[in-house]
This record gives structure tokens, C-alpha cells and sequence, in this order.
């Protein structure tokens, strides 16, 4: 059953990863069509028109990024992920075999419930860079919004995969799969310190990342020792964190070739270098919500008098 159900949430992450990625071609394509507005910043940027397209505005552009990096993030980590599935089946040595099951096992709820998660935010931006003609059924983008939203209650909700994750996954095994990873990125991060001084804006945060979800972990840990509502209570924020340190690691490894290929004039590598400075300034800082809302705990959601609902 585990084996059936584990292949339909990598689906279903899939699911979700090609709805972020529909929603962001075709909320660019509008962008560049629509005609509203001048620039009020540095004035028109299309004077020969009545109004400049909307994609010179800043939000706009902010929900495009959005859309653009959690999809590239998320094609580079399920490609890794098929990648260790291959590995889990096929190496030679056992010992990577087994190393490769424990990331692809640890992982699994993280695909199924940040990509999908992600695509909800990123299809409902579409929605919302199309203005009324993103609500209305005949348009198209209302129908991604509806189907991503279900990929979140499919094969498991994801309050369950979140469950998942930090219960069975990691405080099970005692954080040994976690440590698996987190050696992925801590060798990175160590092989990348000095050696090329642009890299330090994606390793820096990187980095620091990777230690803030291991403290958040072990604090965790032990509270759940006292009280098992710990778990419950910090799940759903903790695998938030624990997608942005995976998309962390993602990005700060595009970067790495994007700026070794940053010379040949390819604007492939410019676009991908850009987009992980969006990456690391914009959307990685939800992190300091999601760990502080993990870190407070179960009290005020038990200590809730049922009769007070």
C-alpha cells in the first residue's frame, strides 16, 4: 500500500508542478498583451501606446518570479528526486542504494505537499495578474486554480503528509534521513566557500538556512519527548521550512553553473541567475514565519476549550 500511495503523491506533486508551471507561461504571455496604465515610476515605457503593458509593474513582476522560481526550483528537485529513484533500484553498491531510498523516502511528502502548495499559490497569482478574465471559466485559468486546489487533499492532505515528514520521517529514524540531506548541503556549502566570491549571496543564506532547520528539529524533538501535540502543532509550518531549505539548496546549485556559463552571453544563464537573487530575496524570507510559528507550540490550540468553538 505504502509503495502504491508514495508513487501517487510523487504524481500528485507532479500534478502540481505542471499547473505552476501552465499558470506562469500563460500569466506571462497576458502580461505582455494587456495594455493598462502608464509607468508612474519612470513614465511610459510604451508612449506610442494609450496605456504600457503590465508587465512593467512591480507586483506584476513579483507574481511572475514567484511563479517562475518555485517552478524551476521544482523541476530541479523532482528531476534529483527521479534521479535517486533510479539509484534506489539500480546502483551497483548497496550502501548508495540505501542512501538514495532514505532522501527519495524523506522527501516524498515534501514533493507531494510544497509543490502543490506552491502551485495554489502560483496559479491563484495567474487569477490575479488576469484580473476578471482570470475568474471567469471560459478563460482557463480559473480551471488551474480548482485543480490545483484538490492536488492538496489528494493521497494524503497535506496537514498528513506534513504529519509525515516530521513524525515518521524524521523523529522516527531520530533525524537520521534529515542528516543525509543535510550533508547534500553542508559539502556543497563547504565546497563552494571561497572559491568563487560571487556565490557567497546564495551560499550565505544557504547555509543558514541549513542550520536553522536543524536547531528548529531538535527543539522539536525534544518537546515532543514531553508532549506528542508537539509534533501535530509544528508540522505544517515545519515542512514549509524544510521545502525552502530543499529549494535553497536547488537554486544555490543553478547559480553555480548559471555564473561558470554567465560569460558565454547564453541569456538562459542570466535569466536563471537573476531568478535565484529573486528566489533568495523574496521567498526564501518566509522562512522566519514559518520557524517561529513551528517553535510556538501546542498550547494555545489544546489549551482551546472545546465549548468556546
Amino acid at each position: 500500500m505504502f509503495v502504491m500511495m508514495n508513487a501517487a503523491c510523487l504524481g500528485v506533486g507532479m500534478q502540481g508542478l505542471g499547473l505552476t508551471e501552465s499558470a506562469y507561461q500563460n500569466s506571462l504571455t497576458y502580461t505582455k498583451q494587456r495594455n493598462a496604465c502608464k509607468c508612474v515610476r519612470t513614465g511610459p515605457k510604451a508612449p506610442e501606446k494609450a496605456a504600457d503593458p503590465i508587465i512593467v509593474h512591480p507586483d506584476i513582476r513579483r507574481m511572475l518570479l514567484t511563479q517562475k522560481a518555485y517552478a524551476e526550483a521544482g523541476r530541479a528537485f523532482t528531476y534529483w528526486a527521479a534521479l535517486n529513484i533510479d539509484k534506489e533500484l539500480f546502483h551497483a553498491d548497496e550502501s548508495a542504494r540505501k542512501d538514495a531510498a532514505d532522501l527519495v523516502a524523506l522527501l516524498t511528502p515534501v514533493i507531494k505537499t510544497f509543490l502543490t502548495d506552491n502551485a495554489f499559490e502560483g496559479t491563484n497569482m495567474g487569477m490575479q495578474i488576469c484580473g476578471g478574465h482570470g475568474f471567469i471559466s471560459e478563460w482557463g485559468m480559473e480551471q488551474y486554480v480548482r485543480d490545483a486546489r484538490i492536488n492538496m487533499i489528494y493521497e494524503g492532505t497535506n496537514s498528513i503528509q506534513a504529519l509525515d515528514l516530521l513524525g515518521r520521517k524524521i523523529l522516527g529514524d531520530m533525524g537520521a534521513k534529515l542528516k543525509k540531506f543535510g550533508k547534500l548541503v553542508t559539502d556543497f556549502v563547504e565546497e563552494e566557500e571561497g572559491v568563487k566570491p560571487e556565490m557567497q549571496e546564495f551560499i550565505n543564506p544557504l547555509a543558514d538556512i541549513g542550520d536553522k532547520v536543524q536547531k528548529l528539529t531538535m527543539e522539536i524533538g525534544m518537546k515532543a519527548m514531553q508532549n506528542p501535540d508537539e509534533v501535530g502543532a509544528a508540522s505544517v509550518p515545519y515542512l514549509r521550512t524544510v521545502g525552502h531549505l530543499v529549494f535553497s539548496y536547488f537554486w544555490a546549485c543553478m547559480a553555480r553553473i548559471a555564473l561558470d556559463k554567465e560569460a558565454e552571453g547564453d541569456p538562459f544563464y542570466k535569466a536563471k541567475l537573476a531568478t535565484a537573487r529573486f528566489y533568495f530575496a523574496k521567498l526564501l524570507p518566509e522562512t522566519a514565519s514559518t520557524i517561529r510559528a513551528a517553535r510556538a507550540g501546542s498550547k494555545t490550540l489544546m489549551d482551546y476549550d472545546e465549548a468556546l468553538f
